[in-house]
């Protein structure tokens, strides 16, 4: 490979709270571990690997320049976002106009909302849920109804779409909040599902906001299809949301963007986006996308996905293999694996708390998938240099699932 996906790269101290926050944020963060035994971060959503050079690069040489005043952004940031979307989701279409920057994705979800709902109405999300949509949406005055995902006879997670157009009808629901790829559970949804989904908003005229943030981490084989691009009615139907930050783990940096297609709609989410005078870029957030964007960055994507794939073989076979009870679907996209323990702790008689506890302790910082809606679950982070992937597994062999 051409990139670096090997080295550890020590954390501490460098403004990481998937290091420094453990232990300091009680009913988020993992617990530190104990004496002995090092952190392996595998908890909240960034990557462990060092991020393309090019972005570094473009970053220190605007840092150079000792200005740092008022701005617009400049052509080439919108032009790297065409192309990138054209390149690699097959986008066509698309023009600088409906592209609008958010500081992210979940203020733009926020801002679509407000657009398209009234405080208090309810909105449909699937479940398992991506904790960031349960904060967010309390936080807001907005009621989410879940519509579970159920796993079909292979094991993949699958929307219910009888379920879903039950509660859009019973409950009167006009939004739904889209996810994908799906994370937690890790679907990248294929064609057929997503013109189903069209089918049934438009059939109900449900407004769609669909969160693409992981659209670039996709497994090998496996292809990220845009809502908007399904048909025209989902192109205008639609608000949709990205950003470089999970791809290029930019998170520290600020900067997303929404892709708006409806004039209407995108006037109305840009005002919104704007009322509180604190949604706007940050200089070296844009030219970090710039820097993102180019040619090497392509390249640097492919082989992420490429290893994030071989961790996830990894895990994915580890666990077969040696945690009997232990269940979890062979994500298509993200990095994180959703895994349900359910079976395991019934058979040893342990809580989930239990369970979690005692991988953290020996350094395995995993995440509750409580948080997620998924009442048995840990939420295990891939995106680390593979040496540290089978490190936390033989700790989880040998300390907690066959102690």
């Amino acid at each position: 490979m051409k990139y670096d996906f090997t080295s550890i790269i020590d954390r501490r101290g460098m403004d990481a709270i998937a290091v420094d926050g453990l232990g300091t944020m009680p009913g988020f963060a993992p617990d530190a571990p104990k004496e002995g035994f090092d952190a392996i971060p595998m908890w909240v959503a960034d990557m462990n690997f060092a991020t393309v050079p090019t972005i570094v690069e473009a970053v220190q040489k605007r840092a150079a320049h000792p200005c740092f005043g008022y701005f617009q952004p400049t052509p080439e940031y919108f032009d790297s976002i065409i192309r990138w979307q054209e390149t690699r989701n097959g986008v066509t279409g698309l023009a600088a106009e409906h592209i609008g920057y958010e500081n992210g994705v979940l203020g733009g979800v926020i801002s679509a909302l407000n657009v398209l709902c009234s405080k208090g109405d309810k909105v449909l999300v699937h479940s398992p849920t991506y904790v960031g949509f349960t904060s967010a949406l309390g936080n807001n005055g907005y009621n989410m109804v879940h519509s579970p995902l159920v796993k079909d006879a292979d094991g993949v997670w699958r929307m219910d779409f009888a379920d879903m157009e039950e509660k859009i009808v019973s409950q009167n629901i006009h939004t739904l909040l889209f996810c994908s790829p799906h994370n937690p559970c890790g679907r990248v949804w294929e064609r057929e599902e997503l013109e189903a989904v069209a089918a049934l908003c438009e059939k109900h005229d449900v407004k769609i906001v669909s969160d693409e943030i992981w659209s670039d981490i996709i497994r090998p084989g496996c292809k990220h299809i845009p809502t908007q691009m399904i048909n025209d009615w989902a192109r205008q139907n639609t608000a949709a949301f990205y950003a470089p930050s999970k791809t290029f783990s930019l998170a520290g940096l600020i900067g997303s963007y929404h892709i708006i297609y409806n004039k209407t709609l995108r006037d109305r989410v840009d005002k919104e986006s704007s009322l509180s005078h604190y949604n706007s870029m940050n200089v070296l957030s844009m030219h970090a996308l710039i820097g993102a964007y180019k040619p090497e960055g392509y390249v640097w994507t492919d082989e992420m996905c490429q290893v994030v794939a071989g961790n996830v073989d990894y895990a994915c076979n580890y666990i077969a293999e040696h945690f009997e009870g232990v269940e979890v679907f062979r994500p298509q996209g993200t990095y994180m694996l959703f895994v349900d323990c359910t079976k395991w702790c019934e058979a040893h008689g342990k809580t989930i708390d239990e369970l979690l506890h005692a991988g953290q302790a020996v350094g395995v910082c995993w995440q509750d998938g409580r948080q997620f809606h998924g009442p048995c679950h840990v939420r295990i982070n891939l995106a680390l240099p593979l040496s540290r992937v089978e490190e936390a597994f033989r700790r989880l062999d040998k300390y907690v699932f066959n102690a």
